[in-house]
């Protein structure tokens, strides 16, 4: 996969991009991630990105010229017959899920642009923009962070990036219930013992409690998710 990023705050991002997995994944050649300084592509001789408002009101918007010629720069360096993705993330956005993470992770081209103050000019976002995402009901100061996080939800579903895939499959929200409670060693931690069948051996009596926590846990913490698997038929009888 290959992930182009279009931001006026590189230095954010270049830190996480170097770290952990998300490095790993380019060591390994499983994606490649380019930052691009929104500022290079301004026509400003100050390299400038925002203006005021038509009609009034506080706050900046992005302009649109920079934006487009570095979206339709990084279009064009797409290699033939390669569908592009162009991500805004917004508030207003549809929300961001684990499904729509796994569908992202299929795909061969991201482009992520970084949005600040009132946002993008919408003439960008009618001519450009594929996708709209918001990672939640909450307002960032900088769209690096909310790129960062979806950029991370779909690297690791990448197929070779985590040691062991079917750790990614079985995590919250990859199913239709909460992930259940997880223990390593030591067996005993300040006078708290980890479940007994969990020591037990038995295979399908640690998948039935990890179940059953699943079940407590959905239902306790996100009735709405509890609600739509009694929906679909998913609970068993009895």
């Amino acid at each position: 996969m290959k992930i182009d990023v279009l931001t006026c705050f590189p230095d954010m991002i270049t830190p996480v991009v170097n770290e952990s997995m998300v490095k790993r994944a380019q060591e390994k050649g499983l994606v490649e991630i380019r930052l691009h300084d929104l500022r290079d592509f301004s026509g400003d001789r100050h390299r400038k990105t925002d203006d005021y408002p038509f009609g009034g009101g506080d706050g900046m918007v992005m302009t649109p010229q920079p934006l487009y010629d570095g979206i339709r720069t990084l279009l064009k360096q797409a290699p033939e017959g390669v569908r592009s993705r162009v991500i805004f993330p917004t508030p207003d956005g549809v929300v961001f899920d684990q499904r729509m993470a796994e569908t992202l992770a299929g795909e061969e081209h991201l482009i992520f642009i970084g949005g600040h103050y009132k946002g993008i000019d919408q003439r960008i976002r009618d001519l450009l923009i594929t996708d709209e995402i918001s990672i939640g009901d909450y307002v960032l100061t900088a769209g690096e962070l909310s790129s960062m996080v979806i950029m991370d939800a779909v690297i690791r579903l990448i197929p070779g990036v985590l040691g062991e895939i079917n750790s990614a499959l079985s995590d919250s929200f990859s199913e239709p219930l909460l992930d259940c409670p997880w223990y390593t060693r030591p067996e005993v931690f300040e006078g708290m013992a980890v479940p007994e069948v969990l020591l037990s051996g038995h295979h399908a009596n640690i998948e039935a409690w990890r179940k059953e926590e699943r079940i407590r846990k959905t239902k306790e913490r996100r009735p709405d998710m509890w609600n739509a698997y009694q929906d679909k038929g998913d609970v068993e009888n009895g």
